[in-house]
């Protein structure tokens, strides 16, 4: 705690501002984890094996399977397995599963924004901190001492140096984050796609054998 104190009373408000991001940053980042956790992103074992066992024919499989999946998905495939096809179908499971997904990158905007900023802001202090050791300098006069602008520099340069530390993490996170979204829909897509595809297949099925029979 006196090392923070230290560092918050060399780099003044500007290091204040980039570790109140920093914690908001922290803040999110726990909420996303739990939420992805919550909601079964990237765990799709059961749900592909009730695909598999759509696609197969076997519908009674499918449901069992379908009723043990944690996956925010298991909602919209069964509705898509239960529920006659059509257009409006389609185009409404499509949209609550966007609706789904969008929810999953709640909370990207702010670690976006936190990674931009960080490093700018770091920036402006340090220009602050170099315009303060000039200005001791002027002061000083013909004597000038060199170690006053050497520690004036080192003191500036901190708010650069905590505004990195703050982006650069940030900015990991939300490419790992962005790349777990981007997969689940994917998988999204193709599992609603399964769904769908196989109920027009089996009714067609039925079509043809019923005019057969007739």
């Amino acid at each position: 705690m006196s090392g923070l104190r230290d560092v918050v009373a060399l780099g003044g408000p500007v290091v204040v501002i980039l570790l109140v991001m920093s914690v908001l940053a922290m803040s999110v980042t726990i909420y996303k984890l739990w939420q992805f956790a919550a909601s079964g992103v990237g765990r799709h074992k059961v749900l592909s094996e009730a695909l598999a066992a759509w696609d197969a024919g076997d519908a009674a499989q499918a449901q069992a399977r379908l009723s043990q999946s944690r996956s925010y998905l298991a909602p919209f495939i069964e509705a898509a397995i239960q529920t006659p096809t059509s257009q409006a179908l389609s185009e409404r499971l499509d949209a609550e599963a966007g609706l789904a997904l969008a929810g999953l990158e709640r909370g990207f905007r702010l670690l976006d924004t936190i990674a931009q900023l960080a490093p700018l802001l770091g920036l402006f202090g340090t220009v602050l901190g170099m315009i303060e050791a000039f200005q001791s300098l002027q002061t000083a006069g013909a004597s000038v001492d060199p170690s006053l602008l050497a520690g004036g520099i080192w003191v500036a340069l901190v708010t650069t140096a905590v505004g990195l530390a703050v982006a650069m993490p940030t900015s990991m996170i939300l490419s790992w984050l962005e790349s777990r979204t981007a997969r689940e829909r994917v998988f999204a897509d193709k599992a609603l796609r399964t769904a769908l595809m196989q109920q027009d297949a089996d009714r067609h099925r039925a079509s043809q054998a019923k005019a057969h029979h007739a």
